[in-house]
């Protein structure tokens, strides 16, 4: 009987690994969404909403479901995760801080949204990636001038931010022409992180405070410091999105009328919908997804891969990069994309030529120098998956009857040997056949 059990609970897991995230087809994925209360389904619905429409399976459950776990027989059971609990103090279940980071090491991907006091664990989380809230647990962003006027909130808490990131790959092509609303805690960015982003940031006219109390410290955080959300890419390609705000993602604010103090232009609905709804296909790889294959090289005249080339040999490489859309693949177009010849050092480092449908191709002459070297592409660029290819090959020396009869270089040395032979010849005549007086 409890062989059955274990053959069933295996059987119904299929269905689950079958759909979980592929770097060959990044679609279909299941997200774990963590809650503090059920409410948020409701008042939040617009976003999950979005998500759903996209072809992802939500699965909500509360932060402390002592039931929680991320993975089961060492497979894991979600593609992702939604932290939506800023005030959870533990985690239900078998998930706990190291859980979530192995779950990020296995490359899977995360979306944090923190709140006015966030708890310890939730700081502890964001911390591990290059993020750290701001100390002061009664602390929210004010701002005096970019604030969005509001007849219900007079503190200046209700930012309306528009300091987007300048890339297209992260926020999409289509530009947000509303400001971003934002109420929450203040975050910087750890500067020994380098893979940590800005995506939006305060005014230089921001500061982080308690806006009842005064304080007779001045403020921690200040100005263009202040981090309002923030996205890391990991090395293994997992992609982390840290939001200073649960309100960032609210029905309320997603259908708010904006008006940015000191502006008479009011937009009928604030950006937030826009911005979140791209920034969440950039952090679940529908956008900035690279993928390479068909690695190919040959001497130049041949099409067959040889098993070794010689030094000084003319050669031909090329590779194919596409991109994911969303929902297929389509050919990546760049002009910053190089390969090296490799062994300890590059030798040689060419610019690959595309002919704008995926295929990046160029042509070399081997160095004269023999060894183990390597095809190596290393492609980094803002908001892509990085891609790391690498094809390892031997160079030979030329074998004794490849080398030239004579060789140019040789010349005098050649020269030298027959007058050598010439003046042997003329020296031995003499003395022998010279009659001495």
């Amino acid at each position: 009987m409890q062989r059955l059990l274990v053959f069933l609970t295996a059987i119904s897991l299929i269905p689950l690994l079958c759909n979980s995230f592929s770097p060959e087809n990044p679609t279909d994925r299941r997200l774990l969404v963590l809650l503090d209360d059920f409410s948020l389904k409701s008042t939040h619905s617009i976003f999950f909403q979005s998500l759903k429409s996209r072809g992802f399976d939500l699965d909500f459950k509360l932060a402390d479901d002592p039931k929680l776990s991320l993975q089961r027989y060492g497979q894991y059971l979600y593609d992702g995760l939604i932290l939506f609990s800023p005030t959870t103090e533990s985690f239900g279940g078998s998930l706990n801080l190291g859980a979530v980071l192995d779950f990020v090491d296995s490359g899977h991907d995360l979306i944090l949204a923190a709140d006015a006091s966030p708890s310890d664990l939730i700081r502890n989380v964001a911390t591990e990636f290059g993020v750290d809230f701001d100390e002061d647990s009664s602390a929210v962003v004010i701002d005096h001038t970019n604030y969005a006027v509001s007849e219900t909130e007079g503190d200046h808490t209700l930012i309306a931010s528009d300091n987007f990131i300048q890339s297209d790959v992260i926020l999409g092509k289509t530009k947000i022409e509303a400001p971003v609303l934002f109420k929450g805690v203040a975050h910087s960015l750890n500067a020994a992180n380098s893979l940590v982003l800005n995506v939006l940031s305060a005014s230089p006219s921001a500061y982080s405070s308690n806006p009842i109390f005064k304080s007779s410290r001045p403020p921690s955080l200040t100005g263009s410091a202040i981090s309002l959300v923030s996205v890391v890419q990991a090395r293994n390609n997992a992609r982390i999105l840290i939001s200073g705000s649960l309100d960032l993602f609210s029905n309320r604010l997603f259908s708010s009328v904006v008006q940015k103090a000191g502006s008479s232009h009011k937009y009928k609905k604030s950006g937030n919908k826009q911005y979140v709804t791209e920034l969440s296909k950039w952090v679940f790889h529908e956008r900035g997804h690279l993928k390479a294959v068909n690695i190919r090289h040959h001497k130049i005249g041949e099409t067959d891969e040889p098993a070794v080339y010689r030094i000084k040999d003319d050669l031909d490489f090329s590779v194919e990069i596409y991109e994911w859309s969303g929902k297929s693949w389509e050919p990546y177009v760049a002009n910053d994309i190089q390969v090296q010849f490799y062994m300890m050092s590059p030798y040689v480092l060419k610019t690959l030529i595309t002919d704008q449908k995926g295929l990046y191709y160029t042509s070399f002459k081997v160095p004269d120098i023999y060894g183990v070297f390597q095809f190596k592409v290393e492609y980094q660029k803002l908001g892509y998956t990085t891609l790391s290819l690498s094809k390892q090959i031997p160079v030979r020396p030329f074998k004794h009857n490849e080398y030239e009869r004579f060789i140019t270089t040789a010349f005098p040395y050649y020269g030298a040997s027959f007058t050598t032979m010439a003046g042997f010849f003329i020296f031995s005549f003499i003395f022998l056949y010279n009659k001495s007086q």
